[in-house]
């Protein structure tokens, strides 16, 4: 069940909180909840829910709100609940009208809202909130132009800069495994592209012995809790796959293969493989 909640939002001068202050309406998660068109958006994540059956959902500015804490912050799911629980701009992001001591949901209902929210809403979103910007920049440039059509002195006030970024997405985390495996996977496209002037020459193709490979480097990264050992041990396997397609690089170039059948972003891929592997 999806209930809409009618009470309007305080604005961030009148959140109330347990002690004396206010929010300032210039802290960053102030100014990103403004740029967030929350409602615009609303009543397509209400339509996931029943009308009638089920406990009453979580507001979408709610989930939406945490997922962008949590990309932000780069936090566990639980240490994203610990952190909207402590900071009362996080709760104010999340659409609380007032500071409260228990967190206001469970880290489990992450992954709820992890596959609600998906990609494509995501991107409606971004460009909802480009958009928005956009035309509001429009807007302070056509009042410029009357402005100084009228003779009138303008300030300079400067610049606009438009960031969409908030909005949480699948960006992979950058990990010393999974470059390994990226930079392994680049060399085998390598390969296959010097060897093919040098198919009437050499009839077989150098072993790169990418399945095995790959199916290493998913034994590990599938897994949702890695050992330290595990993960030096597989690092470990993808560095010796690694020094094999180099060694085999290296041999199709001795046997004749020119590195200008490779596209310019190959070669530079190249050179930078050869220094994550050193």
């Amino acid at each position: 069940m999806y209930r809409k909640e009618e009470q309007p939002l305080p604005p961030p001068e009148k959140f109330e909180l347990p002690f004396e202050g206010k929010l300032s309406p210039n802290n960053r998660w102030v100014i990103m909840a403004e740029l967030i068109p929350w409602d615009d958006f609303e009543e397509e994540y209400a339509k996931l829910f029943s009308a009638e059956k089920g406990a009453p959902a979580k507001l979408f500015r709610m989930a939406l709100g945490t997922l962008i804490i949590k990309e932000k912050l780069g936090t566990s799911d639980r240490e994203t609940i610990e952190q909207i629980r402590e900071n009362p701009y996080l709760q104010y992001f999340i659409g609380l009208n007032c500071y409260q001591q228990e967190p206001p949901l469970e880290s489990s209902m992450l992954v709820h809202f992890r596959k609600r929210i998906d990609g494509e809403l995501i991107n409606k979103i971004n460009k909802k909130i480009v958009k928005r910007e956009i035309d509001k920049s429009d807007k302070e440039v056509k009042k410029k132009d009357c402005l100084q059509e009228k003779g009138e002195k303008i300030k300079n006030k400067g610049k606009l800069i438009l960031d969409a970024t908030c909005a949480p997405a699948d960006i992979k985390y950058p990990t010393d495994l999974g470059i390994l495996n990226q930079a392994r996977i680049e060399t085998e496209r390598i390969i296959d592209n010097l060897y093919k002037p040098l198919r009437v020459k050499l009839r077989k193709k150098p072993r790169t012995s990418r399945k095995i490979a790959r199916k290493e480097y998913l034994k590990v990264a599938k897994k949702r809790k890695v050992s330290y050992q595990e993960r030096r041990k597989a690092i470990g396997k993808q560095l010796k796959y690694l020094k094999k397609n180099l060694g085999n690089i290296e041999d199709l170039i001795q046997a004749g293969a020119s590195l200008e059948n490779l596209s310019k972003r190959q070669k530079n891929c190249l050179e930078t493989i050869k220094k994550v592997y050193e």
